[in-house]
């Protein structure tokens, strides 16, 4: 058993993200480990998560992960902690179209979590009670343990409320003022990233410190799962080994323009024989490698230096020679011909690598989760197999005739309509964003032993 919460919102936009940052900052302040989680995909919270807690936060998502997957990563996730704190998504109960499927729901049922319901209760009083007694009651499997109000407006405000809910008995474990100045900066794909972060933690943990009721949250946990290991074993010692002895060695993009990526899809790299080495494609020349891994991130913020770094030169010459790279969203701007601005004035040359040009635009190009097959061989994944992600762009590609594409889409809209997955040398880069626990990497890990013995 761990003290555990999962803060969900009757909606997206109620300030959940806002409870969440200051409970885990307050919490810090105390002196408590806390394991961070996120429900979903989403990247730019869990940088947030990481930057106060000082240790990864973990994606929860039933989608791309199953419910065993969720269970698997908060087991793992929680070792050595004192507390956990899961950050939902969107509302409490959506999931996947009309499902409960990715919804925070299904995370809090996976793990028996119990929920601290956000709710903003702006210009409401007695229609909060009704609202608390909907989302309690849709889904008995849900536990709604306590609500956070949000927005209220005053002493008397906060009484009507108290009055209005307290047949309900649901604990009102926080009554959160309306306070302007705690909004968080955001950029066209959500928040800013945690190491970008200019609000002042000790201001949001003060704020959830005095109007939240964090020892009676405390006294809220679940049970840590007890997992089957996953059906792909450990390798032994001597499949992590070449022929020589050494660790495969694979080069990870992270820095400002390279900075989405699953925590664990690093730890399952490693568990699978890599050894990770991180530079910025900005700053840094290409590590001696035997494999390249490229995130997702802001390449369209940082085209300017990418383009001048003589990094991309390297990386063009390391395809060409047949080192295996993967490249996701932004890793996948990277390695085309180049991008283009939303206006059209400024065209930035990129890396060179797949016959495609980018063109940024001012609207959302695509967004949500991603299955279809692989249908190329490629270096990453075999042909064959299904595969599942997410996808969140703005920008556009324009492909050469014959580009050849690794993936073809039953759900979701990739480079071209429903076909994904650029293929030239060894290199596959796509728009999916894809967590390494639904499909193995294996493949890729090969490809780049196969690569370091040629």
């Amino acid at each position: 058993m761990i003290p555990a919460v999962l803060v969900a919102g009757t909606s997206s936009g109620v300030g959940k993200t806002t409870v969440v940052l200051g409970m885990m900052a307050a919490l810090r302040r105390r002196g408590l480990v806390v394991a961070p989680f996120k429900v979903g995909p989403d990247f730019i919270d869990p940088s947030h998560h990481a930057a106060i807690c000082g240790r990864p936060s973990r994606n929860l998502d039933t989608f791309m992960m199953g419910m065993d997957g969720v269970r698997r990563s908060f087991a793992r996730g929680v070792e050595g902690a004192d507390v956990a704190v899961i950050e939902g998504v969107m509302g409490l109960y959506d999931g996947l179209d009309a499902t409960e499927v990715a919804s925070s729901a299904s995370v809090a049922k996976a793990l028996g979590a119990p929920v601290l319901l956000v709710m903003n209760v702006h210009g409401t009083s007695r229609s909060a009670a009704a609202m608390a007694l909907g989302y309690r009651s849709y889904d008995p499997k849900v536990e709604v343990a306590g609500l956070i109000l949000n927005r209220v407006g005053s002493e008397r405000h906060r009484s009507l409320l108290e009055d209005a809910l307290a047949p309900l008995g649901i604990p009102i474990l926080g009554t959160l003022p309306r306070r302007g100045e705690i909004a968080l900066p955001s950029r066209h794909l959500g928040l800013e990233m945690g190491f970008e972060s200019r609000h002042d933690l000790d201001a949001l943990a003060d704020f959830v410190e005095e109007n939240a009721y964090l020892d009676r949250i405390l006294e809220l946990g679940c049970q840590v799962p007890a997992v089957e290991p996953e059906a792909q074993a450990e390798p032994e010692a001597e499949t992590v080994q070449d022929q020589e002895g050494g660790r495969i060695r694979i080069a990870v993009a992270y820095d400002e323009a390279f900075c989405f990526y699953y925590a664990e899809n690093f730890e399952i790299l490693r568990r699978l024989g890599a050894d990770l080495r991180f530079f910025s494609p900005i700053r840094d020349p290409l590590p001696e490698a035997d494999g390249l891994y490229l995130g997702g991130g802001y390449p369209e913020l940082y085209a300017g230096a990418l383009e001048e770094s003589p990094t991309r030169h390297e990386i063009k010459k390391a395809a060409e020679d047949g080192m295996p790279i993967y490249g996701e969203c932004g890793g996948l701007m990277y390695l085309c011909e180049s991008v283009v601005s939303k206006d059209g004035f400024s065209e930035k040359k990129m890396a060179g690598v797949l016959p495609a040009t980018t063109t940024m635009t001012g609207r959302l190009q695509a967004l949500g989760y991603v299955e279809g097959d692989v249908v190329a061989e490629n270096p990453v994944v075999a042909r064959g197999s299904a595969i599942r992600g997410h996808e969140f762009h703005y920008s556009k590609m324009d492909c050469a005739r014959d580009a050849r594409f690794a993936y073809r889409f039953r759900r979701g809209k990739g480079i071209d309509g429903n076909k994904d997955g650029l293929v030239e040398h060894e290199v596959l880069g796509s728009y999916l964003h894809t967590h390494f626990s639904t499909f193995s990497v294996e493949r890729f890990v090969e490809s780049c032993r196969g690569y370091r013995r040629s």
